[in-house]
C-alpha cells in the first residue's frame, strides 16, 4: 500500500502535532507500506525555521525509507490573525507543487491531510484524485473554530464567514475524516457528515519511551532545581493555552519556598510569559528537551499542570495528554468535567474551571499535601494511558481502516507488476 501524508507539522519537530505525523508515518513504513510525506521547513514551536533549513523545498530519504520533502514556509515571529493566516497560505502554496506531482507520480492508494493546516487540504483532496486513491482528512484541530475562540476571526465578519463555507466544502469532499475525541467526532456529524465516513483516530502514547519515574529523575539536579516539589508544563507556549493562569496561580502560592513550577518550552507567547512571571522566582523557563530525555522531564514533575481557555477545550484535545498519563504522574487540568479533556483526565487528576487561578492554586496545593492521592491518581493516570492510547493497537487498526477504504485490486495488479519485473 502506498500512502502519502501532508502535514505542516513533523520530525525534526519534537513536540504537537508534528510528533504523530511522524510516528504515524514511521509506523506505518515498519508495517510496509510505501510513505511519502510533503511537510513544511522545520519551525515548531519557537516559530522559526531550525538553523540549517531553506530556505527553499529540502527533500530527504529517512532510515525507514519514508521519502520527505520539506516546503518553504512563511513563518511570522508573532503568528496572530492575518499572519498567521499567511503562514498557513504559504504552506498551501508551496506544497501544492510536490503535492500534485506525487498524485501523478506516485499513485497513492491513500492520502492523508494532517490539519492543521486545512487551508492545503485541497491540494491534497487534488494529489488523491490525480493518482486514483482515497483521501483521508484528519483533524487534530478545529482550526476555524479555534479562531474563533480565540479571537484571532470574528465568527459574524466576512472573513468568518469565508471560513466556515471552506471548512464545509472541504468536510464534504474527502472520503474519509476522522478526529482524536468523542466530542470532536461528534462535532463532525452536526456539520452533516455521515457516520460511515467518520473515524476516531486518537492520539497515542510511546509506552515503552515514557514510562513511570522511580525516585527522583536525574533531569531535576541537572537543571538546577533544588525544591522538594515541581508543578510542570510542558509544550507550546501560545495563547491558546491560556497559560497566564500560571503566573497568577503562583501569586496565591508565595508561601510555598517548597515549590518550584517549571515551564519547559518555546513559543510565541513565552516573552510575554516572562514578563508577568519577572517577581515570582517559583516560576522558571526552561527549554524544550530532546526526545531521549521526555520520560526523564515528565518523571520530574510532581503534578503536571494543563491549562487550557474555555473556548478551546472541545476544539483541541491536546497533544501532550497522552504523555502526561503515560508518566504516571496526575495533571490539573483548567477544563470542565463534559469536556473532550475533562473526561480524559477525570479520575486521573483533577479538574479546575478555566481561567480560575485560586481554584488552580488550591487544587496544586491540596496534592503537593496528599502524597497518597497524588499516587493514587498517577496509578490510574498510568492505566488510561495503557487502556486507551497504546500506539500498537491505535495505528493497527488504523491500518486496517486505510486498505478497506483503497482499491484492493488496484493494489493486487501493482504487485503483480513488481513480482513480473523480478522474473
Amino acid at each position: 500500500m502506498r500512502l502519502l501524508i501532508v502535514c505542516i507539522n513533523y520530525a525534526p519537530e519534537i513536540i504537537s502535532t508534528g510528533v504523530y505525523a511522524t510516528g504515524l508515518a514511521e509506523f506505518m513504513a515498519d508495517e510496509g507500506c510505501e510513505v511519502d510525506v510533503v511537510t513544511a521547513l522545520p519551525y515548531y514551536p519557537a516559530w522559526k525555521v531550525f538553523d540549517g533549513w531553506g530556505p527553499l523545498w529540502t527533500s530527504r530519504t529517512c532510515e525507514r525509507g519514508i521519502r520527505i520533502v520539506h516546503c518553504p514556509i512563511y513563518v511570522p515571529q508573532n503568528p496572530t490573525g492575518l499572519r498567521r493566516i499567511l503562514h498557513y497560505i504559504s504552506f498551501a502554496l508551496s506544497a501544492a507543487p510536490s503535492l500534485l506531482w506525487k498524485g501523478l507520480t506516485r499513485r497513492h492508494d491513500v492520502v492523508v491531510m494532517i490539519v492543521p493546516s486545512l487551508i492545503a487540504a485541497p491540494a491534497a483532496w487534488a494529489s488523491a484524485r490525480l493518482g486514483g486513491g482515497k483521501a483521508w482528512l484528519h483533524i487534530q484541530d478545529y482550526e476555524v473554530e479555534a479562531a474563533f475562540a480565540t479571537g484571532l476571526l470574528k465568527e459574524d465578519s466576512r472573513a468568518g464567514r469565508l471560513a466556515k463555507a471552506f471548512e464545509r466544502w472541504i468536510l464534504h469532499r474527502f472520503d474519509k475524516v476522522s478526529s482524536i475525541s468523542d466530542p470532536m467526532l461528534a462535532k463532525l456529524g452536526e456539520k452533516g457528515l455521515p457516520k460511515e465516513r467518520i473515524y476516531e483516530m486518537r492520539n497515542w502514547a510511546n509506552l515503552e519511551k515514557v514510562r513511570p519515574m522511580e525516585g527522583v529523575s536525574p533531569l531535576k539536579e541537572e537543571l538546577g532545581i533544588t525544591t522538594p516539589y515541581v508543578a510542570l508544563y510542558s509544550g507550546n507556549i501560545a495563547n491558546k493555552q491560556g497559560l497566564e493562569v500560571l503566573p497568577a496561580m503562583a501569586r496565591h502560592l508565595s508561601h510555598r519556598d517548597d515549590l518550584t513550577i517549571a515551564i519547559c518550552g518555546d513559543g510565541p507567547m513565552r516573552k510575554a510569559l516572562e514578563e508577568m512571571s519577572a517577581d515570582l522566582p517559583m516560576i522558571r523557563f526552561f527549554p524544550l528537551q530532546p526526545l531521549e530525555r521526555l520520560s526523564d522531564l515528565l518523571g520530574m514533575a510532581d503534578v503536571h499542570l494543563l491549562p487550557q481557555i474555555a473556548g478551546a477545550a472541545d476544539l483541541v484535545l491536546p497533544s501532550k495528554l497522552t504523555n502526561m498519563l503515560a508518566s504516571g504522574r496526575p495533571t490539573i487540568a483548567t477544563t470542565l468535567a463534559d469536556t473532550a479533556l475533562g473526561r480524559e483526565v477525570e479520575g486521573a487528576g483533577l479538574l479546575v474551571p478555566p481561567g480560575d487561578a485560586a481554584a488552580l492554586a488550591q487544587a496544586l496545593e491540596g496534592l503537593l499535601d496528599d502524597p497518597e492521592t497524588r499516587l493514587r491518581l498517577g496509578a490510574r493516570a498510568r492505566e488510561r494511558a495503557l487502556e486507551r492510547w497504546q500506539i500498537g493497537s491505535i495505528l493497527g487498526r488504523v491500518k486496517t481502516e486505510f486498505k478497506a477504504i483503497s482499491d484492493p485490486a488496484r493494489r493486487h495488479g501493482r504487485m503483480s507488476r513488481r513480482s513480473r519485473t523480478k522474473t
